[in-house]
């Protein structure tokens, strides 16, 4: 009987199960939506137990619909959204509030609080991250202040922290959520730890002065392990909803899946997704390269038995979700009209979309910035500002790669690009076009699910080693710049202008709240 290798890719939107073969190719595909909640401005929240019921539901119609059994599982790897956090009783498994995704700026004032204290670059020195809302501290700290206890059982009312401190809550990242569902163990990977802004990432522990800057009790946090792990995260059971004891041995950060699933194993290799957001990272070895341009430094992931890989990477919170704003506000039908509207006309005449809906991130970091449309005249229309939205994501990319170049000192001479943006060929040339660098896109696209496949499927020997991989990596079309530096400079030069234009906009309606 055929062997596969499972993976399982839970995102903002939702939920994903793919069966891979041992070429890489996809052989089974199940995905499932979940509520987005919304309780106030800026907030932004998740069900956990709606999330791991999707998970359950597309793992068993995935291999229902390519009629695979579960024990033709060899492994099963997982994939996640990033810092989006949830705390939960260890023994009913019960979370004691919505999870909150990494979108969530609801703690932006405590933010402000550490800026305030100067606790910026000490942060920064220990976690590779900026101090911002998007990481998992704030929001750990947040649950454990404002959770409704009476949620709970009410005979085990008390103090959240308290009983964190007892032992009884657990926090952690969404891969640690479905490892403890699928497994019943506490435990996250390297590349999930270091998004918490509560893991050293040099000296690959818990920071117990960030766990007490944010009174996040050590008890709570889960064990740290490899991304591709041979002594495996545990195995499901085989009286649970799959019916089979399968291991559980691979995990990575969806972006760091991504640069395993391009196969971004040497230094200097790089790969930008455009999902909901856009994540550009370059592999930088066994160094963790320091940003003084507002990157992220970062793990890129770890194997078993061998020292931690680091990446640069930039984050940029809306690309996709641009996209989805303009389906949103009836400017388009659906994503794949942008291409054929944006070509409709020259050039924007001088219109700049600014998609700062959550703020900016790398290289800007000010959650205060809101999103922007500037430029316009009576002229202006519908097919100007879904070009401007499509030219907003490759310019975003640009401010990333010269970050990149200027921090890494490694000139980028090809971008391995995924998502579900890259389908549309226009955005791809125009991105070569703005970063003047060639663009390569694989053939199989989902290449988080693959990575963390390929963690998995690694741990268990059902592939020997990463030149295998290599193999698998194959280019479906690449793009080449075909306009001019001078050109495409003068555009970008605005871009700069469009961009100040949007920070900061955010002050009043947030003191109302």
């Amino acid at each position: 009987m055929t062997q596969y290798v499972g993976a399982i890719d839970q995102g903002t939107t939702g939920t994903r199960f793919m069966v891979f073969d041992h070429a890489g190719q996809v052989v089974a595909n199940a995905y499932e939506q979940h509520e987005q909640i919304y309780p106030n401005p800026g907030w932004v929240e998740h069900d956990p137990t709606e999330i791991w019921e999707n998970t359950q539901q597309v793992v068993l119609d995935g291999l229902a619909d390519a009629g695979l059994d579960a024990d033709q599982l060899e492994a099963i790897g997982i994939t996640n959204q990033r810092e989006t956090t949830i705390v939960w009783d260890k023994d009913s498994g019960r979370p004691v509030h919505n999870a909150l995704v990494w979108q969530d700026r609801r703690t932006t004032d405590r933010v402000e609080e550490l800026q305030e204290a100067d606790k910026v670059e000490e942060i920064r020195e220990k976690t590779g991250l900026e101090a911002d809302a998007y990481f998992s501290a704030t929001k750990t700290e947040w649950i454990l202040d404002n959770a409704e206890p009476l949620k709970m059982q009410s005979s085990r009312g008390g103090d959240l922290r308290d009983r964190a401190r007892a032992g009884e809550l657990v926090m952690g990242t969404i891969d640690s959520w479905l490892i403890y569902n699928l497994t019943g163990n506490h435990i996250t990977d390297v590349t999930n730890a270091s998004r918490t802004m509560l893991y050293n990432i040099r000296d690959l522990e818990w920071d117990d002065e960030l766990l007490e800057e944010f009174d996040v009790p050590k008890e709570m946090v889960p064990e740290v392990r490899p991304s591709s792990d041979e002594d495996y995260y545990g195995h499901t059971d085989p009286d649970g909803f799959l019916g089979e004891e399968v291991p559980v041995a691979g995990a990575l950060g969806d972006q760091q899946a991504a640069l395993f699933g391009q196969t971004c194993f040497d230094e200097g290799d790089a790969k930008n997704t455009y999902g909901t957001g856009s994540f550009y990272l370059m592999n930088t070895g066994t160094d963790a390269v320091e940003s003084d341009h507002g990157l992220l430094t970062t793990i890129g992931f770890q194997m078993s038995g061998e020292p931690v890989q680091y990446a640069l990477e930039g984050s940029i919170f809306i690309t996709g979700a641009a996209i989805e704003w303009l389906e949103d506000v009836d400017l388009i039908n659906n994503a794949a009209q942008t291409a054929e509207l944006a070509r409709s006309v020259d050039s924007t005449d001088g219109v700049y979309m600014v998609p700062a809906f959550t703020g900016l991130g790398a290289p800007h970091w000010d959650g205060r910035a809101r999103g922007t449309i500037v430029g316009m005249t009576r002229g202006t229309s519908k097919e100007h500002i879904v070009r401007a939205t499509l030219e907003s994501i490759a310019y975003q990319t640009r401010d990333i790669a010269e970050a990149m170049e200027a921090d890494s000192g490694v000139e980028t001479t090809t971008l391995r690009v995924d998502g579900g943006a890259v389908k549309n060929n226009f955005l791809c040339q125009l991105q070569s076009d703005i970063i003047q660098t060639d663009i390569a896109r694989p053939e199989v696209d989902e290449t988080t699910a693959l990575g963390s496949a390929y963690a998995a499927g690694l741990a268990v020997g059902y592939w020997d080693n990463v030149d295998e991989l290599r193999d698998n990596w194959q280019v479906d079309r690449e793009f080449n710049p075909e306009k001019g530096q001078a050109e495409v400079d003068k555009l970008y030069s605005r871009w700069d202008d469009a961009v100040e234009r949007s920070k900061n906009w955010a002050i009043d309606d947030e003191e109302e709240e």
